[in-house]
């Protein structure tokens, strides 16, 4: 970590410490106001049925982090732009792809609020995360290169493939924070973790990519503003909202440059393993894949005991855990890394299930709540 700072250079982290700052006051003071403007609107999570809250709660709470983040990004280039020569920004960091990161930023804004809205079907939902990735994928942004498990080097993707990887990419990270968006503070306060060990590793000698730092540390202050208001017991929900918002930013950011990819794999493997146990249940059971249930990870650590927030915070350090050693291992490490957990995730799951099972079959009136 020293290293780093050391080749950062004090106006970089100038920049990087007074645009998150700002972007967390900012978060901090728009969030009620998105709360207020949501319950003039009507746009508001009623309880009843698999809603465990007991009165209307504001869900698009995730355009206070969209606009906090937004507007930190536009003061430091409005400076910039005004004073004609890099000012805020150092030269390291300018780079002409702002304009592709806020294209990004407003597709996924944009699909997000139209779901909460007019509180689309699932299938609609999934056709606006494909549209997001379509956009992206056309604009110029895919995946070129993956790591190479055989070694530390990368292997250059044919066209075909990368587009199709790249969709599949933006399309499951969406996926990924959507199903994990079941806690209060659970989904923004993992992809806010994500943020910052992101915005570490492209910090690397071995990255360097000072843009994509500073998007990624902006981002998770913008996230901390907001999880004031949103951690248990929540005053407002994140939604669709900030769930497409934060899945597109943080998916064209790990695809910006090469080795981060793995990297937010591996910081993410909580979402993205339980996505995937989860669809492939339902399939298995023969479910629709995306039908709501009570059979993620977060769900079974509240059948086994585990309080509302004890749950979070689990989950959050199994994500500091895996940011810790993303930040710290090369690209094959990663990924190896990534399958050990898939199947410690796996086992965990089961271990999980027959615990609560059991524990239920001895009470039943032990977790009321699964009779919803």
């Amino acid at each position: 970590m020293a290293t780093i700072l050391t080749a950062v250079g004090s106006s970089t982290l100038l920049l990087f410490v007074g645009s998150t700052v700002l972007a967390f006051l900012l978060a901090l003071f728009l969030t009620p106001l998105v709360g207020g403007l949501a319950r003039r609107l009507g746009l508001l999570d009623m309880p009843g049925g698999r809603r465990q809250h007991r009165e209307p709660i504001p869900r698009i709470g995730g355009l206070g982090i969209a606009v906090a983040f937004g507007l930190a990004i536009f003061v430091f280039w409005l400076v910039d732009r005004l004073n004609g020569h890099p000012f805020l920004i150092p030269e390291e960091v300018r780079t002409p792809r702002f304009a592709l990161t806020a294209m990004a930023a407003f597709l996924g804004l944009a699909v997000g609020l139209l779901d909460d809205a007019l509180d689309l079907r699932a299938r609609w939902q999934m056709l606006g995360y494909f549209a997001i990735a379509a956009i992206i994928v056309a604009a110029g942004i895919r995946i070129g290169f993956v790591n190479d498990p055989r070694g530390d080097g990368l292997i250059q993707l044919a066209p075909p493939i990368a587009i199709g990887f790249t969709v599949f990419w933006i399309v499951g990270m969406n996926n990924a924070l959507n199903f994990i968006d079941g806690l209060d503070g659970l989904a923004a306060g993992v992809a806010g973790i994500a943020a910052v060990a992101l915005g570490a590793t492209a910090l690397l000698p071995a990255v360097n990519e000072p843009f994509v730092a500073w998007m990624n540390f902006t981002l998770a202050g913008a996230i901390a503003g907001f999880l004031v208001f949103n951690f248990h017991p929540a005053k407002v929900f994140l939604g669709t909202t900030g769930v497409a918002f934060l899945g597109t930013m943080l998916a064209v950011l790990s695809i910006f440059g090469t080795a981060k990819v793995a990297a937010a794999l591996l910081v993410l493997g909580v979402p993205i393993i339980d996505t995937f146990y989860v669809i492939l249940r339902r399939l298995v059971s023969g479910q629709a894949p995306f039908a709501p249930d009570r059979g993620h990870f977060h769900h079974k650590l509240l059948d086994v005991g585990l309080s509302h927030r004890q749950a979070v915070l689990l989950i959050y350090a199994i994500t500091l855990g895996l940011g810790a050693l993303a930040f710290v291992s090369s690209g094959r490490a990663q990924i190896y890394s990534f399958v050990g957990l898939l199947i410690v995730f796996g086992v965990a799951v089961l271990a999980l299930s027959q615990r609560s099972a059991k524990a239920e079959e001895l009470d039943p009136n032990l977790y009321p709540e699964k009779a919803e």
